[in-house]
């Protein structure tokens, strides 16, 4: 992929955009010109068909002027800004994507939601919906119960958790420095802009430094690391400067100067590489003849097929998959505990809800989060 077709050939796109951009420093307002023009980016992207994923920082900063805080804020003075900032952030993002016609949703994430499996995958069944629906999410870290995230300035590694959880292909990162640069520019005349990363060696991590901007709590370091954690799930990423009006027309027309960080391997099977390897698996699931056949094709695993079901487990847990006679068939994610299996096994998908009272999913482990290999 040539560098100047990233936007062009990608399909699902998550942009990060800093408080810095955001919010006006002095005045602690909303820089509502700058978001109006980012907008009408994002509508131009969505006629092209895009998906977009949005994740706003900016509620501290918010929420500190309208409750009139001064100085550094302590942990409980944070909360309540955020608390009180988020409201005006969201409903701002709904004010402007309006005049394009476009729909926003708000989701609160911490990094638990990422992290646990259950959470993970209740997350993304919901992003994946919205974007279905053609709603925007507009992501923002659960400051108001969080800790370690605010005191880091995580908004980078979870644009890169949520760019991971959807199969993004690319992430960009609206910041306030045109890339990474092999030194500080603020301190070195002869420092280079890093143009292009194929892999995040150590010297590419020594080159991050503290955060650039007193309104942005993460800096180099977490965009570096937000990378690693992008690039290992198969998706693109771009450190750009988003200072100017519509940034993203200047990036993907103008041809401004940025740092890609390119991905290792396509979003899926980093994904499914993923769950096959870093999850305990709790329980195993015997399947018919019929179903062993259709999963192998690539295929979900439905009910209608499941002989039966062995172990103790919840939604979003790791299973095992085997045939009739044993041999092993894949691991997958389930969409229901083991007790509500043990009622559906053998029944057709239309008959869930009527068997559990209530409308779950079609699929019991869906072809998305089911990896075949050998044991």
């Amino acid at each position: 992929m040539k560098k100047e077709n990233l936007i062009k050939d990608s399909k699902r796109i998550v942009i990060k955009i800093g408080s810095s951009l955001l919010i006006d420093k002095n005045k602690g307002n909303l820089k509502s010109e700058w978001l109006g023009s980012l907008a009408q980016d994002i509508h131009k992207l969505i006629k092209q068909k895009k998906e977009i994923i949005i994740v706003s920082s900016g509620s501290i900063a918010l929420g500190q002027k309208q409750l009139k805080l001064k100085g550094n804020l302590s942990l409980d003075e944070k909360q309540a800004a955020a608390a009180t900032g988020q409201v005006s952030l969201a409903y701002a993002w709904k004010e402007v994507m309006e005049k394009f016609g476009l729909n926003i949703a708000q989701i609160l994430l911490a990094p638990d939601d990422t992290e646990k499996r259950r959470k993970h995958l209740n997350a993304r069944a919901t992003l994946l919906k919205l974007l279905e629906l053609q709603v925007i999410p507009v992501i923002n870290e659960n400051d108001t119960v969080s800790t370690e995230e605010i005191k880091f300035g995580d908004n980078d590694r979870l644009a890169a958790r949520v760019a991971q959880m959807c199969s993004a292909d690319l992430l960009i990162l609206l910041s306030d420095i045109n890339g990474l640069y092999s030194s500080d520019p603020n301190k070195s005349k002869s420092t280079v802009l890093i143009e292009e990363i194929h892999e995040i060696t150590d010297e590419i991590e020594t080159m991050a430094g503290p955060p650039l901007s007193n309104m942005a709590s993460g800096g180099m370091i977490t965009k570096v690391a937000a990378a690693k954690i992008a690039t290992k799930a198969g998706c693109n990423m771009f450190i750009c400067n988003g200072h100017f009006i519509n940034p993203l027309s200047k990036l993907e027309i103008d041809g401004m100067e940025f740092s890609w960080f390119r991905a290792i391997e396509k979003p899926l099977n980093s994904r499914k590489q993923w769950i096959s390897g870093a999850l305990q698996v709790k329980g195993k699931i015997t399947i018919d003849k019929g179903a062993t056949e259709a999963v192998k094709k690539g295929f979900s695993m439905l009910s209608a097929g499941i002989v039966s079901t062995e172990g103790n487990y919840e939604k979003g847990d790791l299973i095992q998959i085997v045939d009739e006679q044993q041999n092993f068939v894949g691991k997958g994610l389930i969409h229901f505990n083991n007790s509500e299996v043990d009622l559906i096994k053998g029944s057709k998908s239309n008959d869930i809800e009527s068997i559990l009272g209530y409308r779950g999913k079609d699929e019991v482990v869906h072809r998305d989060d089911l990896v075949l290999e050998k044991k």
